[in-house]
């Protein structure tokens, strides 16, 4: 049996839920619900359940004003950018730091939870974040970090 590589097994899931947050963005720009409008909210008889007035800054920036979606979204292409790594990305310092990956996957399951169709999106990116600071504890060094030990001036 070999050695679980816990930066490895969280990317994959990082990427996946990345691509998830994208989606589920694309989603929320055409079906606009924020999420946890059901705390505190009035039922009406004929008009359902309507939120409260406490939350009407998340209503302003979700269901009026797309801007939650449109961060996530690019947050999102960001985390997939460093995930599936760009060319002009690929060996720099910013690919390959884990603790920037933790801190961008809390960041997108932050946004992408506010939103309906966002609640997978933000448990997947909180699983790999687990995985990511699991691999932090392990003191796992990514394969790019390893083959460019040493070396000056190249990244």
């Amino acid at each position: 049996m070999g050695k679980l590589i816990w930066h490895e097994l969280s990317r994959y899931i990082s990427l996946t839920a990345s691509v998830y947050s994208v989606w589920a963005s694309f989603w929320g720009f055409f079906f606009r619900k924020f999420f946890w409008d059901f705390i505190g909210g009035i039922l009406r008889s004929p008009g359902g359940l309507q939120p409260s007035p406490k939350f009407a800054i998340f209503i302003t920036v979700i269901v009026k004003f797309p801007i939650v979606q449109i961060a996530t979204m690019a947050l999102g292409f960001v985390m997939v950018a460093l995930e599936y790594p760009l060319p002009m990305l690929k060996g720099t310092a910013i690919q390959r730091s884990i603790a920037l990956r933790v801190v961008l996957l809390i960041m997108q399951a932050a946004g992408t939870v506010l939103f309906y169709q966002g609640t997978n999106a933000a448990l997947w990116s909180l699983i790999a974040a687990m995985f990511y600071i699991r691999a932090l504890a392990l003191r796992e060094k990514m394969e790019a970090a390893i083959r460019n030990k040493g070396r000056v001036g190249e990244a």
